[in-house]
């Protein structure tokens, strides 16, 4: 693809693909809230006729090229590579129905076009930023319709068929929201709040020296309540919830339940959750070492 071929493409599919819509618009403009700092009132326009943006709060016009390298603070040819995508992938209506997904549970407006491992460069990147590219496998990149219009983010499979999706700009569930379990036949179980942390620690549960165990991710705090006749089941569990007033009532809760369970957020002592702990501190295998004598 070259520059000429990628200003073709449309800035409001560009922008869509960052999970960033209009907040008003008419057939010909559409305003949109800034995309490199927060404000009230929206101030990036953007012509449909002409296919260009311009921010009224900078004074800085935009083709799909250059929205896209600033956006990602990148070189043309990144952004180019960035926009190679755009050639298909949203042309793609293959329904892929055979992936156990109960459609039935996903609100009016979504429609689920295609799943597929995650190939899409601002999805990788998004992974690695999260410093997580290496557990894909638990994740989809998932491609979906929602107002007659086209999205994808990496989608994380809950017990209800519905998919967490979540890419750099954007955090949304579709379908009914439920808890995620993967289970190993273990006596043993670890809850986690997001689906990032639970990655995170994947990551180092080798390091850890922890056996494969059962795996609850809750997709939201206020989920807790829905796992509280689950964890019977279980003769040790471990919750690694995030270092805020939520999360210390999430842990009294359970504790109170189940007399057993263990506070596991001496590992990230000081971080707000697990992958906090893990972009920042780029855990070592000594101290994993330290957390284990503990």
């Amino acid at each position: 693809m070259n520059c000429s071929e990628a200003k073709n493409i449309s800035i409001r599919a560009v922008l869509e693909s960052f999970s960033l819509f209009p907040s008003k618009e008419n057939p010909r403009t559409a305003f949109y809230f800034a995309f490199d700092r927060e404000e009230k009132t929206p101030s990036l326009s953007v012509d449909f006729k002409n296919n260009t943006a311009f921010d009224f709060g900078t004074g800085k016009s935009y083709d799909s090229i250059s929205i896209v390298q600033a956006m990602k603070r990148c070189s043309v040819s990144d952004a180019l590579k960035y926009l190679e995508p755009f050639d298909f992938s949203f042309q793609k209506q293959n329904l892929n129905l055979n992936q156990n997904l109960k459609l039935e549970s996903l609100p009016k407006g979504y429609e689920i076009i295609d799943f597929k491992e995650i190939q899409h460069p601002a999805l990788l990147d998004y992974l690695k930023s999260r410093n997580v590219e290496d557990q894909k496998k638990w994740v989809e990149e998932v491609h979906y319709r929602m107002n007659d219009k086209n999205y994808f983010g990496i989608g994380f499979k809950n017990d209800s068929g519905g998919y967490e999706i979540r890419n750099a700009y954007s955090k949304i569930c579709l379908g009914k929201k439920d808890i995620t379990s993967i289970k190993n036949d273990s006596k043993e179980v670890r809850i986690f709040e997001g689906f990032f942390d639970f990655l995170s620690f994947k990551k180092v549960e080798n390091y850890l020296e922890k056996e494969t165990s059962d795996y609850i991710i809750l997709n939201s705090v206020s989920m807790i309540d829905k796992i509280k006749t689950v964890l019977e089941n279980y003769n040790n569990i471990e919750l690694y919830f995030d270092n805020d007033e939520a999360g210390t009532r999430a842990v009294e809760l359970v504790k109170n339940e189940m007399k057993s369970a263990e506070d596991g957020r001496i590992l990230y002592s000081g971080f707000k959750d697990v992958n906090e702990w893990l972009i920042q501190n780029n855990p070592r295998e000594e101290r994993h070492l330290k957390y284990r004598r503990r």
